[in-house]
């Protein structure tokens, strides 16, 4: 693994589906995170220190485009109530109130997915509990640019790198 090249971005928290961190609709008994950590650590990428829910993270003016990421998990099938899935991650860092929490950019390859998709502005971060945190708070989250391209909204090309 190379040296990471940070980006630094100032987003806030929104709230997603509450799909990750369940349960819900879609996954009554269980949160998808919690369901999936286990076959994310026999496929090599050990999750357990951090939460069972994704932090949602909307860097709008800016959109984000996995482009190498450290890891890439193709055709998991982690439960009986859809299809298998690719998942791709990618360390980052985020602050808060001045703490910092290393934690993975987690995504779920939308061409794999049948629903819950996000929009390209909003970076879902698996990080350790962060007490305190709520929804619309500013948080900085630091990308890898070797791993993932941060151009403006409606822009091409790694805008941000360099």
């Amino acid at each position: 693994m190379s040296t990471p090249r940070w980006i630094t971005l100032t987003g806030r928290v929104k709230k997603g589906y509450r799909v990750a961190s369940g349960p819900s609709k879609a996954y009554p008994e269980y949160g998808s995170i919690e369901k999936q950590k286990p076959y994310f650590k026999k496929l090599g990428l050990d999750l357990e220190h951090t939460f069972n829910g994704t932090l949602n993270i909307f860097i709008r003016p800016y959109e984000f485009r996995m482009v190498g990421p450290e890891y890439t998990f193709e055709n998991v099938e982690w439960t009986e109530l859809t299809n298998a899935e690719t998942f791709s991650f990618s360390r980052c860092k985020i602050e808060f109130r001045e703490k910092e929490y290393d934690g993975w950019v987690y995504y779920p390859h939308p061409e794999t997915k049948k629903d819950h998709f996000q929009d390209a502005s909003t970076v879902e971060v698996l990080a350790p509990f962060i007490a305190g945190i709520e929804y619309g708070d500013a948080v900085k989250i630091s990308l890898n640019a070797m791993e993932i391209e941060i151009t403006k909204a409606g822009s091409v090309g790694n805008a941000m790198a360099g």
